[in-house]
């Protein structure tokens, strides 16, 4: 009696660490998708998916931002922030119908992406940081 008491206690716990290293195994194999090995945030406003609009880059240095294009028209984008300085840096962006977008603080080598509907107007993007908006991180984009 006392054998079959412990069977199914060691079936438990066999069934209980298996099912643990397989949310292990699928927690460390799942990335995000950018091939570098580099964290990816994502957050939306608007309609577009996370990652379905036209790739925009921001590389973000101490302290500037450089923009891959500069000139947009009404439609969804999905801007990645690429952290090519030493510093902590975000990106966020303001203007008609996008309020306070932004994405997670990033450290340096580090990427994440921010995906917004843009339409006709006046947007502005910085870098939310303390300081360093005031240090010169910001853009102003006119779509049109």
């Amino acid at each position: 009696m006392a054998l079959s008491a412990h069977r199914p206690r060691t079936a438990l716990r066999t069934a209980a660490v298996a099912f643990s290293a397989a949310l292990v195994l699928a927690a460390c194999s799942s990335g995000s998708g950018n091939g570098g090995g580099r964290p990816a945030d994502s957050a939306s406003s608007g309609a577009g998916k996370a990652g379905s609009g036209t790739r925009v880059t921001v590389t973000e240095t101490e302290y500037a931002l450089k923009l891959s294009r500069s000139s947009f028209t009404p439609g969804t984008y999905t801007f990645v922030s690429d952290n090519a300085g030493r510093t902590t840096h975000a990106l966020s962006i303001d203007g008609p119908g996008v309020e306070d977008a932004r994405t997670k603080n990033i450290q340096g080598g580090q990427e994440a992406t921010l995906t917004v509907t843009l339409k006709k107007g006046d947007y502005d993007l910085y870098c939310p940081v303390d300081g360093h908006k005031q240090l010169g991180m910001q853009e102003h984009i006119q779509v049109g």
